[in-house]
């Protein structure tokens, strides 16, 4: 028998989820729209971090986190429902006490210096893989690494790297073998910001803010190789991994919160003496809408059980994060049409959803790469079609 029900466990952390969204940040977004209109940072410095700690105060920290280290270690269908209820709200909110996954790959030295800071908030992240040459094609880095005496010393460019601007240390993927490549010429390395790397932001038609890290001959001692030397490739590809059902989960609140926006102004709006909701153009684009985020709801949630059944989730995931971010943007389209002028003002959150959804087909793996790997999964028989319960 197929159960689609949530257990009362997942209802009761999707309420209080939803509740926490509902009182603590939607009321703050209109401030951070007026913020944004007069070109400053949307989200005052210090309000995220006030809000995961009173987020702690009620038990939510560490989502994904070990409770080894304190967190609440919840299976990824669980993550996939928060998600969903945080994207509900354009406020760039996450809870604390989470770390890079591949940061878990740490021994007890870089645990204490990297890991446990990063859990509690002390220090901040990010991971540099992506560079000028080398976006979707991963394996075509040019950042090296290469060994002086009992260090290593990094010299290449990274860009755009989430965070990066604002990091205090990164994980950097360089090449310590270049014959080898990807299968085993990259290795991960703990790279301090004090250590002599730079960053610039680099300014987006939305409100990310990533960042080109610059690497000149950077040393750092052996002592900080993430993981073994030559596993970098393999790290960075479950770094990758881990938000592929995550993004689209997010977008899947994001379209509820959009689509009741659709629905109420359809309502109240009249044009020629009647609601514009009575137009059958106006009804179908809501329809199309609830249909395609109802399928992307379980495409995500079915992405998200994959994992929790421990079975490999490229395929899977890839099927999620190309459906669902592409619906996203549908519906952000849609709704940006429906309510006509006002929807691509800054006086509504419409068009600030607009321009942050069209991320979403782009990073952490384009739609051409999702395509790629659900194709060639097909096509060299590694997935057979119509294989989903066994």
């Amino acid at each position: 028998m197929v159960d689609f029900s949530l257990t009362d466990e997942q209802r009761a952390i999707r309420e209080t989820t939803r509740e926490f969204v509902r009182r603590e940040l939607m009321p703050l977004e209109n401030e951070v729209l007026r913020r944004e209109r007069s070109g400053r940072p949307g989200v005052e410095p210090g309000v995220i971090r006030d809000l995961q700690l009173k987020a702690k105060s009620f038990g939510f920290w560490g989502l994904g986190t070990p409770e080894e280290y304190g967190g609440m270690a919840l299976p990824a269908v669980d993550q996939a429902l928060i998600s969903a209820e945080l994207g509900r709200s354009f406020l760039p909110f996450s809870f604390g006490g989470e770390a890079d996954n591949i940061l878990f790959e740490c021994n007890d030295e870089q645990a204490a210096a990297y890991l446990l800071p990063t859990i509690s908030g002390e220090r901040k992240s990010c991971f540099a893989i992506t560079e000028p040459g080398a976006g979707s094609d991963t394996r075509s880095i040019r950042t090296t690494a290469k060994r002086d005496g009992s260090d290593w010393v990094i010299r290449g460019e990274k860009t755009f790297i989430t965070g990066g601007h604002e990091a205090d240390f990164a994980i950097v993927i360089a090449v310590t073998d270049p014959e080898l490549g990807s299968k085993g010429g990259f290795t991960a390395f703990l790279v301090d910001r004090e250590q002599g790397w730079t960053s610039d932001p680099i300014i987006t038609m939305g409100p990310a803010a990533p960042a080109t890290l610059n690497f000149d001959d950077v040393r750092v001692p052996a002592d900080r190789v993430l993981g073994e030397i030559g596993q970098g490739y393999e790290l960075a590809m479950r770094w990758i991994m881990r938000g592929r059902y995550i993004i689209p989960a997010r977008g899947i609140g994001a379209c509820e919160r959009l689509l009741q926006l659709a629905v109420d102004h359809a309502n109240s709006r009249e044009t020629f003496g009647r609601p514009i909701g009575d137009n059958q153009a106006i009804q179908w684009m809501i329809a199309d809408s609830e249909v395609e985020l109802e399928a992307a709801r379980w495409l995500v949630l079915y992405a998200a059980w994959v994992v929790d059944q421990g079975r490999h989730p490229q395929h899977d995931s890839a099927i999620a994060k190309l459906y669902g971010t592409n619906t996203a943007n549908r519906i952000a389209d849609r709704v940006l049409q429906i309510h006509g002028g006002m929807g691509y003002t800054k006086e509504l959150p419409v068009e600030r959803w607009f321009r942050e959804v069209r991320l979403w087909r782009i990073f952490e793996g384009t739609d051409e790469m999702q395509r790629l790997i659900i194709s060639r999964d097909l096509l060299r028989g590694h997935r057979k079609i119509g294989q989903h319960f066994h």
